[in-house]
């Protein structure tokens, strides 16, 4: 298929696309179609393993299987020639799933022939448009499009009807380690808490942090910015560790003062530094040392 028409195909919107999907299509109309409306035996019909959708809620199969007993599939699943009397699911994945929790020995079908990529296209547009993909699960899908069928962030962005950031910012969640992307995939974090970690110096135990201590997104972005300011931060060599006397003493002043004292001795010699945040402050700290 011609990348251009492809992308412009893509371009009208999905309602425009998956409505097309999930029309039948007349036999003698010319189009690409084979024996639209169709019953097939559901053992004929498989997953697309490149589908990006990975999980699926146990609880909400078992209420669509209850569903499909009483009212059957309403809406035909949207498979693709795979072999002699097979085929390969397009759009419907979960529909397919809770039919044979049902018992149903055939599905209705509507068939397409259409190449990979675009049956890889259909899945993650229809997912994204029901909201039925986990945010790991919509990366990977914009990931295999970017790296197996040339598509830019801005195509991408095009398709699926969002920005470029939020397809950016999408991307950005496969930086994460391993245990932090099953968190996110589980539901335990949320793509913003995700998000908050990709530059901290150990996500997986500040996300078990988050998760502990049922954070915020805003308490999880202060958690990560504490521990990249920690980061940037010079680390203090045993030579400049001070000792208890001085520490001490710095307590002491400022208790005294009323405000944050500090104390640089070395070989004899140092400095004490005074902090104060108001001119009064300073006012006051020149009257005591005039005094003295």
């Amino acid at each position: 298929m011609n990348d251009d028409l492809s992308k412009r195909r893509l371009g009208r919107g999905l309602a425009a696309l998956i409505g097309e999907m999930d029309q039948a299509t007349p036999v003698n109309s010319g189009a690409r179609s084979v024996n639209p409306d169709r019953m097939v035996p559901i053992e004929h019909v498989s997953r697309n393993p490149k589908n990006p959708r990975r999980s699926f809620d146990e609880g909400e199969l078992q209420d669509l299987a209850s569903s499909i007993r009483q009212h059957g599939i309403v809406q035909p699943v949207v498979v693709r020639p795979r072999g002699a009397n097979q085929y390969e699911i397009i759009a419907g994945e979960r529909r397919w799933r809770a039919a044979q929790l049902a018992g149903l020995i055939e599905i209705p079908v509507i068939v397409r022939d259409v190449d990979d990529r675009t049956a890889l296209e259909i899945a993650i547009v229809e997912n994204v448009q029901r909201s039925d993909l986990n945010p790991l699960e919509e990366a990977l899908g914009y990931d295999q499009l970017i790296a197996e069928h040339g598509y830019t962030q801005n195509d991408l962005g095009e398709i699926i009807g969002k920005s470029r950031s939020h397809v950016a910012n999408s991307l950005r969640l496969l930086k994460l380690p391993e245990p932090v992307r099953d968190m996110l995939a589980a539901g335990s974090l949320s793509a913003g808490h995700a998000r908050a970690l990709i530059t901290t110096s150990d996500p997986a135990s500040l996300a078990r942090t988050i998760i502990a201590k049922g954070m915020s997104v805003r308490d999880a972005e202060k958690l990560a910015q504490n521990d990249i300011k920690a980061q940037s931060e010079p680390t203090v060599s045993k030579a400049e560790q001070k000792d208890s006397d001085t520490l001490a003493l710095e307590r002491t002043l400022s208790d005294s003062l009323g405000l944050e004292v500090k104390i640089n001795h070395k070989n004899g010699g140092g400095q004490i530094r005074i902090g104060y945040r108001t001119l009064e402050q300073l006012e006051e700290i020149c009257r005591l040392l005039e005094r003295r």
